[in-house]
């Protein structure tokens, strides 16, 4: 039986939390989507599908107008704004589609509480638990501005200042990761809460890869003269962040998800490079 259904564009780095959180500790999902650009075509509701013609039908009760990140209209179910009010992917359910769960990382907590067996992602005691929750609420706050930066990469809008806001809250994400992922700092943990991989590693890879879609966009940073944040030399600058990154991105329940999406992002890399 799934223990939990989630809608959402595919792919999208943020969704990874769950799915991979949901193999480390034997959640089953139902993961319904399309393609960011084929989104809007689909039924937003628990049992999501693509439109009809009924379903477009002029003066719908269904048609909503879109917001960040859409634009026109959307279809959305009553029931789909009752489970969720702010009306956004990613959208997960429970089983009987009765109780709605949004943010990422709201979704994530929900798979590590109905972990069947693995590791303890959300820690051993309350103490774990809240210090992980420091990690994922330190997680929105960049992954606000580095969605800011992206959304105008993508449609075209990017200017120094938004560029420089996303900059900053890289630099800020980053050095409070390479803090805690200090060996002088941490006594070589290996990870960002206690000895043992938790939802604050998952929710740290998935941000950061989220945030590398800016390689996508290489030929309109250089249309503006904006420089790459998230570069190559990156690695050097936090030796101890970008190392955990790595290590996490091949790790078995990382690397179905990240490797052929950093492979994609790589690629263009080059292209739009040589």
């Amino acid at each position: 039986m799934t223990d939990l259904r989630i809608f959402s564009y595919i792919p999208n780095p943020r969704i990874w939390k769950a799915t991979i959180a949901a193999r480390l500790c034997g959640v089953e999902l139902d993961l319904r989507g399309a393609k960011p650009g084929q989104l809007a075509e689909w039924l937003w509701d628990f049992e999501a599908r693509p439109l009809t013609d009924e379903d477009r039908q002029s003066g719908n009760a269904l048609a909503r107008q879109s917001r960040t990140g859409f634009s026109g209209q959307l279809y959305k179910t009553d029931a789909f704004l009752a489970a969720h009010p702010f009306g956004a992917v990613p959208a997960a359910f429970s089983p009987d589609g009765t109780v709605g769960i949004f943010e990422s990382n709201s979704i994530a907590r929900a798979v590590a509480r109905l972990r069947r067996r693995g590791p303890k992602l959300y820690g051993d005691d309350p103490y774990d638990a809240a210090r992980i929750d420091s990690f994922l609420d330190v997680s929105l706050v960049f992954a606000r501005d580095g969605q800011t930066y992206l959304l105008a990469l993508n449609n075209g809008t990017i200017n120094a200042e938004i560029h420089a806001q996303a900059a900053k809250a890289f630099e800020t994400f980053l050095n409070g990761m390479e803090a805690a992922l200090s060996p002088t700092l941490s006594g070589a943990r290996g990870y960002l809460v206690g000895d043992d991989l938790s939802l604050a590693d998952i929710v740290f890879t998935a941000e950061l890869c989220s945030f590398a879609r800016e390689a996508v966009h290489l030929e309109r940073l250089a249309a503006q003269d904006l420089p790459e944040i998230f570069h190559v030399a990156v690695a050097a600058e936090y030796p101890s962040a970008l190392d955990h990154f790595a290590k996490l991105c091949a790790h078995e329940a990382f690397a179905p998800d990240i490797a052929p999406f950093m492979e994609k992002l790589e690629k263009r890399r080059r292209t739009a490079v040589s």
